[in-house]
């Protein structure tokens, strides 16, 4: 993934922000060393927006799309309370086999239940309301798990969209590639969207912050 923040800016901004937790650093490192695609963790800054969204919105349930090796479940289950839980969502399965061991490390791990198989398949068969849903699988597929995000979310909660910038790609016309294509459609889709109110936050490779306009019953 290319910086699109220089790499001292974001180690800066790391060394003031919430701190990174033993387990989540030894499960990063493990992850680079052995995993075809580490820069896929979200790292310790992003790692700590997430944990500042969602204590936020006081989550106690959130929801992810796209696990990997399961650093920013970790992230999120740290800030919840005891009875907090995650539920994520993962394809394949030695990524999370590694997801697994280092959730067995964590004193916060049995908050975290995983879903194994096709994100829209696991979306089908849950309900709400969830506090908090982090959307990081497949780009393509993104524009469907945003329209079932929002009916999964709390009136209070907010919908978090990674890879917003896709590597600067976005910028691109015509777009590099399908996943770009889609990113770029959501992001417009979702600026114009009167159902939230949205920011495109620059944190990493981009973070799409969206939260419902309106309360529902």
């Amino acid at each position: 993934m290319d910086f699109l923040v220089v790499p001292e800016i974001e180690a800066y901004a790391e060394a003031h922000s919430m701190p990174e937790s033993t387990v989540c650093r030894e499960l990063r490192d493990e992850t680079s060393r052995t995993m075809e695609w580490p820069q896929m963790v979200v790292g310790p800054l992003e790692g700590a927006f997430l944990k500042m969204m969602t204590q936020l919105v006081r989550a106690r349930t959130v929801l992810e799309l796209g696990m990997f090796t399961g650093y920013s479940a970790l992230c999120f289950a740290e800030v919840l309370p005891e009875d907090g839980r995650v539920i994520t969502c993962e394809v394949d399965a030695d990524s999370a086999a590694l997801a697994r061991r280092y959730f067995a490390r964590s004193p916060h791990g049995k908050k975290i239940e995983v879903r194994m198989g096709p994100a829209l398949e696991t979306l089908a068969g849950l309900s709400g309301p969830f506090d908090l849903i982090f959307i990081d699988a497949d780009k393509v597929n993104y524009p469907h798990y945003y329209e079932r995000a929002l009916d999964l979310i709390a009136p209070t909660g907010v919908i978090l969209l990674d890879n917003a910038l896709r590597d600067g790609d976005v910028l691109k016309h015509p777009a590099p590639d399908p996943s770009t294509e889609a990113i770029q459609s959501l992001n417009r889709k979702i600026a114009s969207d009167s159902r939230v109110t949205a920011t495109l936050v620059t944190v990493r490779d981009g973070v799409m912050v969206a939260r419902p306009n309106t309360r529902r019953g």
